[in-house]
């Protein structure tokens, strides 16, 4: 297959958003996705392709994932795409009494019964994976993301690409945190995906690492010291040789050499696609501010240590915006001046940099980042809004909130 020609830093973006098909009245998964992309293929199969947003089928039958179908520069455009397929979706899926609904874990749903694997094209790679991992569990099958794919051209542009994303990735639960509730209880963790995705192939070590990449900034270097560690510890679960190490790779930020791009992955899914596209774009203007050395130089960034870093995605995994960053020289990288400091006020210091130095994609998403820095992460805003009250009947009834919030591309205030 051809691969589409490479283009450069910044040059475009494609974003990925993934929903869960659920009754409309109970919340309990549906898993049909297979028939909405029949409805509107005729036949069964993976993608289809409305515009420049395209629909397609995940690991499991209750998951639909919206992707750009190519990389967009025009993000406010992909948002009002976005939405308005969310909107065509819920009409079809009435049919049905389903909905989607948002949020990166369904707060009841159990894996272990409710689970039904994609059964059509290309479900090899999941059998064996279910072989391999069993998918039942909630790190497989009761998770949903947002990812953000970040282009570069040659290994120049991959080197100070990879070395930004390493910086940012720590605090991305401090924004985006949606997950706070698993098997109809509160976790104590409000990024409970997070967790999932760092433990869910511990049989297997290389395959995650510690979620924040090694510092490794060549494509030479990566295909020998990762792609191939992976590829030699799968062997023996995959004799014909169906995984590809580049897809098994679960690291938090994944580089395809391929196509040039860099996958971010755990970002949880928020309540609407304004919500992700305002993050989505103060994660890139952030990145943007790292390659260029507005904040570090690169060889300062490249210096610094996988596991310092992933023991403060670990706090933000607990506490999100909450987790307080003790590290000075952390801090110090992106200018803030203080030894101590909530990972919210890190985030309120970068946003209010890009504001003074007159960012517009960051000026034009200020009132929804505003709604998550002083509201707090969604999972904050879940709990609030529960309350003391953390009966089945009421999460279902704050989970259908949130469902309209989708419809009607609206953010949720508790």
């Amino acid at each position: 297959m051809q691969q589409p020609p490479r283009i450069h830093l910044f040059q475009g973006y494609g974003i990925e958003l993934e929903y869960m098909l659920v009754d409309s009245n109970t919340l309990q998964v549906k898993p049909i996705t297979d028939e909405l992309l029949k409805h509107e293929l005729g036949h069964y199969a993976s993608d289809f392709e409305n515009g420049i947003v395209t629909w397609s089928n995940e690991l499991v039958l209750h998951v639909v994932e919206l992707k750009s179908s190519k990389p967009e520069n025009n993000l406010n455009g992909l948002e009002h795409a976005f939405a308005e397929n969310v909107e065509r979706i819920n009409a079809i899926l009435a049919g049905w009494d389903t909905m989607l609904m948002p949020t990166a874990a369904h707060p009841f749903m159990n894996p272990l019964h409710e689970t039904k694997l994609w059964p059509h094209e290309n479900n090899e790679v999941y059998n064996i994976y279910n072989t391999i991992f069993d998918c039942r569990g909630h790190g497989w099958s009761n998770l949903q993301s947002t990812h953000l794919n970040l282009p570069f051209y040659d290994d120049e542009e991959f080197a100070k690409l990879h070395a930004a994303v390493r910086m940012i990735l720590p605090l991305l639960p401090a924004l985006c945190a949606s997950s706070p509730i698993l098997d109809g209880k509160v976790t104590g963790l409000l990024d409970t995906r997070l967790k999932f995705y760092r433990t869910n192939q511990s049989r297997l070590p290389s395959i995650t690492g510690k979620v924040i990449p090694e510092a490794v900034f060549s494509r030479r270097n990566y295909i020998n010291t990762i792609y191939e560690k992976i590829k030699s510890d799968i062997a023996v679960f995959d004799p014909q040789n169906e995984l590809n190490p580049i897809w098994v790779n679960s690291r938090g930020a994944i580089p395809r050499f391929d196509r040039g791009s860099i996958e971010i992955r755990i970002m949880d899914i928020q309540e609407c696609p304004a919500a992700d596209l305002a993050i989505v774009s103060l994660v890139i203007e952030t990145i943007k501010a790292f390659v260029s050395e507005k904040f570090l130089d690169v060889d300062s960034q490249m210096k610094w240590k996988t596991e310092t870093l992933a023991q403060i995605l670990e706090r933000t995994t607990e506490q999100a915006q909450d987790a307080v960053i003790d590290q000075p020289e952390y801090l110090s990288a992106f200018g803030f001046p203080e030894k101590s400091a909530k990972a919210s006020a890190l985030w309120q210091h970068i946003l209010e940099r890009m504001i003074r130095s007159g960012n517009e994609p960051i000026e034009n998403r200020k009132r929804e980042i505003d709604v998550i820095l002083r509201e707090g992460t969604l999972s904050h805003r879940i709990l609030k809004a529960l309350g003391k009250d953390q009966s089945k009947e009421n999460i279902t009834g704050v989970y259908k909130q949130l469902s309209g919030c989708l419809a009607q591309n609206k953010m949720f205030f508790s």
